[in-house]
């Protein structure tokens, strides 16, 4: 009896997280629209990441927003100082406030907020919210991905075709056996998004280069799961979040099917 009460209290909580998420993930999508294309204080940190006064805005806004209904979860976002207890909370809040913040002080579209909830090492509720294209997705585990409230999937089958492929060229080469010139898709300079389009079908796979990190990814990883995809490293490992090393390296998602071949493909071909 004890177990189960605690299950029911589990799932309130949850439930009232999901709410909490993407009512504030909105809330953030809104202000920086407010400040996008506009003139902003901007710089640069470590050797080449572009920050700006939005990213920290937007950060803030989340922060208080999620922290405040839930001061025992662990914090981990691209802009705030890491904080080591969050390694010994049960659940994380993994945040990235502008995802493509090069796009976004660039003026192009392509840009979104991205949070998930990291139960232990997996993330458990994730929105992504684009607003220039007003694309909210969401997913809670075990119960699908929403784009604006409409249930998607990932594309099934394994044939490969690469202008539904995206992510760094040299790398999807490898997966050329023809030899032959190939075209992938435009570049999309916003990583959750890329992911975020095997998830509503638009892509047939994405890749992701070295030196992705938790928040990158971890909103988008969920998204594609819960669409019937798959996203994992090379080897087809699941991906670990919230652990004290929060870089990865290459990743793919796809459709499960597709998903299994590509795995398949660079067991037999490591990249050097």
């Amino acid at each position: 009896m004890a177990d189960a009460d605690a299950h029911s209290t589990d799932d309130t909580i949850l439930t009232r997280d999901a709410a909490l998420l993407q009512d504030t993930v909105r809330e953030a999508g809104r202000l920086a629209q407010s400040m996008f294309r506009t003139e902003l204080r901007k710089w640069t940190k470590g050797a080449s990441s572009p920050v700006s006064e939005a990213d920290i805005a937007v950060n803030d806004l989340l922060e208080a927003r999620l922290r405040s209904t839930a001061p025992d979860y662990g914090w981990l976002s691209e802009e705030s100082a890491d904080d080591a207890t969050r390694l010994s909370r049960r659940r994380t809040w993994v945040v990235d406030p502008i995802d493509g913040t090069r796009n976004f002080l660039n003026g192009h579209d392509e840009w979104c907020v991205s949070v998930a909830l990291v139960e232990g090492a997996s993330p458990v509720l994730a929105a992504v919210f684009a607003p220039t294209s007003d694309e909210f997705f969401f997913a809670a585990r075990g119960q699908g991905t929403t784009l604006n409230g409409r249930a998607v999937r990932a594309t099934s089958g394994s044939v490969l075709d690469f202008s539904r492929v995206a992510g760094p060229k040299p790398m999807v080469e490898r997966l050329n056996m023809s030899g032959g010139d190939i075209k992938l898709h435009p570049r999309i300079g916003s990583l959750a998004l890329r992911l975020c389009r095997v998830a509503d079908g638009v892509l047939d796979a994405a890749f992701a280069g070295g030196n992705s990190h938790d928040w990158d990814l971890a909103a988008a990883d969920l998204i594609v799961q819960e669409a019937d995809g798959r996203m994992s490293d090379l080897s087809g490992d699941p991906i670990l979040y919230n652990r004290r090393e929060v870089t990865h390296g290459v990743l793919v998602a796809a459709g499960r099917d597709r998903h299994a071949g590509i795995v398949a493909h660079f067991r037999d071909r490591p990249l050097p």
